[in-house]
């Protein structure tokens, strides 16, 4: 289908915009639909909260380690062909997480289910950007923003539904009817060839890159568990020596992945590192509170996943504002106001989300961090994707993609490894505190230790010690989970400061973009004419 423009947005806009938000609700909804579960999961598995901290950042794992290679992929072979593909992929992969026999499996089967939201998650922000122009533009990802992000504050509440009459594998169904509905959308409606470039794609950068993600991720989540230390160094090792060399690939590969010239530029850098605070932040809050709901609280999975309703429905309301914003006050305003809310939102959870907090605490914390976020999503993406030429479109997407998915699982796996060195050291205390210590194994020791579902596994194997088993459990969840929100908290203050010295202002903001306007149109007709 050839691309037909109407002034500064394609034909049948409303019917293309559709297409790309359900692609990407798929995608949002899969990140999140695991959370609610992992209860569930830990004690089907008898899993460690390690094992549950990789199930649940795995999905993220895999889209933010192929983002930024399959965008560049689709931005020269073919932005439709990666959304059909991605989408016909995410069918096999949902069913294979659904049906997983042990958390290995399922692990791979998130992991395989981010690589297919790879093939078509960048693209809907690519197409976005080469289909739209100026305000529209900001319009359009305002709606892929606020929309996306509410479908993925609407994922626990669907899990927690199916999981009031099913098992944990149920969860994994919700995106499979919107992924037949996505694809059918796409085929029909979305252009297949927009602005697309003729360079070559970096494959040896591509699979540097995807190496470099994964060893990070994986390491941060493996350093707080004893045993483990020299695999997470390992690891993190293996980050460091292929960033360097990604680093170096791309400073002389011709066509780079990653073009180091734009990504110097002080919109696209500070945008990207704002965006990585903003999406992991919530992320990590999102996955922490679904488990301090049902393991602290006693919430039921549908009140847990119901929980988080006020965040959607306030990221929908203020995305349209937070474009008009951007428009009138600059993208560095909105991004501090929206940082603002989410501080709100976090210090709500370390001081209010107690063991006798009452719903209406939690759906403060919430409302705040669904304004941050929808307040701060729509300036770090347009900011993106407004400072490269539109033939880098596949990298600018691939990098907000990674806003959100890198962002979310280096967060949540920081915050994830806080709670769990939390919940160890408090339970080893409580064990070595209690005057029976020298009656329990090792093997139960070690059980109670590695996760709240262990505990209330063998709470439920001696049931005359279930009571002071469970009210140590939920103190040292509670102990972990400080360390995280306050780690979270510095996190988002080292973000709004950077945002705040080193993003331009309004005027400053405009004069740059412009200018990076004119030398992308420079180059490119300097390209024609040779």
């Amino acid at each position: 289908m050839a691309i037909t423009s109407l002034g500064d947005q394609p034909a049948r806009p409303r019917l293309v915009l559709l297409s790309l938000i359900i692609v990407a609700a798929v995608a949002n909804l899969n990140l999140a639909v695991a959370n609610v579960a992992l209860p569930d999961i830990g004690r089907a598995f008898d899993a460690s909260q390690t094992q549950l901290n990789l199930i649940a950042v795995g999905y993220s794992v895999g889209l933010a380690a192929s983002v930024l290679y399959l965008g560049a992929i689709g931005d020269r072979y073919g932005r439709k062909t990666m959304l059909v593909l991605g989408m016909v992929l995410s069918l096999p992969a949902s069913l294979i997480a659904a049906f997983a026999p042990n958390v290995e499996v399922l692990f791979a089967a998130r992991l395989f289910g981010g690589i297919s939201a790879g093939l078509a998650f960048p693209t809907t922000l690519a197409l976005i950007t080469a289909l739209w122009s100026g305000a529209e533009r900001t319009k359009a990802i305002a709606l892929w923003s606020a929309i996306g992000g509410g479908i993925s504050a609407l994922g626990p509440l669907a899990s927690g539904a199916l999981l009031q009459w099913f098992e944990w594998g149920s969860v994994f169904f919700i995106t499979l009817p919107l992924a037949l509905i996505a694809l059918g959308l796409s085929i029909v409606f979305v252009p297949s060839h927009v602005n697309e470039s003729t360079d070559p794609v970096d494959h040896f950068g591509g699979m540097v890159s995807v190496v470099l993600v994964a060893a990070l991720v994986l390491g941060i989540n493996f350093a707080p568990v004893d045993g483990m230390g020299a695999t997470a160094l390992g690891l993190l090792s293996i980050a460091l020596a292929a960033g360097v060399v990604f680093f170096w690939r791309q400073l002389r590969a011709p066509a780079p992945l990653f073009d180091l010239g734009v990504a110097r530029r002080r919109i696209f850098w500070v945008a990207a590192v704002a965006g990585i605070v903003v999406f992991g932040t919530l992320m990590g809050t999102m996955y922490i509170g679904q488990q301090f709901m049902q393991n602290v609280l006693g919430y039921s999975t549908l009140a847990a996943g119901s929980a988080g309703l006020p965040a959607a429905a306030v990221m929908v309301l203020v995305a349209p504002h937070s474009a008009k914003l951007v428009e009138s006050h600059g993208a560095r305003f909105t991004l501090l106001l929206g940082y603002a809310a989410i501080v709100l939102g976090l210090l709500v959870a370390l001081l209010l989300w107690k063991e006798d907090a009452q719903y209406w605490k939690i759906a403060l914390g919430y409302i705040f961090l669904g304004i941050g976020v929808g307040l701060a999503g729509t300036p770090a993406s347009r900011s993106l994707t407004g400072s490269v030429p539109v033939s880098r479109a596949g990298m600018a997407s691939g990098t907000a993609d990674l806003q959100r998915d890198l962002g979310g699982a280096i967060v949540q796996s920081i915050l994830g490894a806080l709670l769990t060195a939390g919940y160890t050291a408090s339970f080893t205390a409580a064990i070595a505190a209690s005057p029976e210590s020298d009656q329990i194994s090792s093997e139960v020791e070690s059980t109670l230790e590695k996760s709240f579902a262990g505990a209330a596994n063998i709470a439920e194997r001696y049931p005359q010690y279930a009571e002071p088993i469970m009210n140590a459990a939920r103190s040292a969840f509670l102990d972990g989970d400080t360390k995280a929100y306050a780690a979270a908290i510095l996190i988002v203050l080292v973000g709004a400061a950077l945002v705040f010295f080193a993003f331009p202002k309004r005027e400053e903001e405009r004069t740059l973009l412009a200018g990076y306007h004119e030398m992308d149109a420079a180059a490119e007709q300097s390209s024609d004419v040779r």
